[in-house]
């Protein structure tokens, strides 16, 4: 039995944050941005919250699947910004699309979170006891930035991104191959804090909200390294060449890192879509966000072979193979 995407959604906050906005607010520019990002535009939720965000793109998937919400056996959010520690945040969109036979939990695995989260969904589903079930990335990551950090704060916004998931007898379609690692050796090198109030430490030291801090070189380093070693070692074990795969769609952080990933597997860039200029980094939304905008353009179609791949704070990295 494989488990096979057959909805999508996504959702995007309303307010428009431009290269240009940001140079009004911090020492930056539109071509210093571009020119090391890709990224010219960003989405910055005021009113939309992870959970709420994550509703909107889970009633788009669900439409699209043409499934209610109560058929939902399953629902898991990846996320590093929820709004509380618990409720978790997959328990209030259950609560906001009427899934109430759904089991509900969230993974905080950053960037990389929509990829392990459609692990973890095949792997319960493929027991049998879940039939359909709801991942969704959802990230309010405006909240958890330091707007006098150039090096960081030109890089992140807010969105949504879903996919309804179903159990397929369908031996040709589905969830293939799947290669995910982790590596805490290096975890300093990408972090955030809690983003609750100021407390006090076992120690006795106050502990104030911390940010997003980031090596990027480390970080850039990394990328390049091991996301085309984990598809390659999926292409290898399942016996494809890098040209057999329709479309390559990778974690949106970078144009840089996705061209240096192409150009790796020797692979042309058409075949990596991207949307980061539009949006910037969402975390473990962005993957779900562009696949719905791929989808809803009709650029992905049925019996596409692609890859998802995903790379982020852990360290953690990790690749999937899919046949649509």
């Amino acid at each position: 039995m494989k488990t096979r995407i057959v909805g999508t959604g996504n959702y995007l906050p309303d307010n428009v944050l431009t290269n240009d906005d940001l140079s009004k607010m911090v020492d930056t520019s539109d071509e210093w941005i571009r020119t090391r990002t890709g990224i010219c535009q960003r989405r910055i939720a005021k009113e939309d919250t992870t959970y709420s965000m994550g509703a909107g793109a889970a009633k788009e998937a669900l439409k699209q699947a043409e499934i209610a919400g109560e058929e939902i056996d399953l629902i898991i959010v990846a996320t590093s910004s929820a709004e509380y520690a618990f409720p978790n945040t997959a328990s209030l969109i259950q609560s906001e699309i009427g899934a109430k036979h759904a089991l509900c939990f969230d993974v905080s695995v950053a960037c990389t979170g929509f990829i392990v989260a459609m692990s973890i969904a095949d792997s319960m589903m493929c027991t049998g006891n879940y039939r359909k079930a709801l991942v969704i990335g959802s990230e309010v990551l405006s909240s958890q930035l330091d707007w006098s950090d150039r090096s960081v704060c030109v890089l992140f916004g807010d969105g949504a991104g879903a996919v309804v998931m179903e159990n397929s007898e369908s031996d040709g379609c589905g969830l293939i191959d799947q290669e995910i690692h982790s590596d805490g050796n290096k975890g300093m090198v990408l972090t955030c804090g809690k983003n609750t109030a100021d407390r006090i430490t076992a120690d006795g030291t106050l502990r104030t909200n911390q940010t997003i801090q980031m090596n990027g070189q480390e970080v850039f380093k990394f990328a390049v390294k091991k996301v085309p070693e984990s598809i390659q070692t999926l292409l290898d074990r399942n016996h494809l060449s890098a040209e057999d795969v329709d479309y390559y769609i990778l974690h949106q952080a970078n144009k840089r890192i996705i061209e240096s990933v192409a150009k790796r597997l020797h692979v042309s860039i058409e075949k990596f879509p991207m949307n980061l200029d539009r949006y910037g980094n969402t975390s473990a939304a962005s993957i779900p966000i562009l696949l719905h905008e791929l989808s809803r353009e009709h650029i992905l179609k049925p019996g596409n072979l692609v890859i998802l791949s995903g790379f982020g704070g852990g360290l953690s990295w990790g690749s999937l193979l899919i046949r649509l």
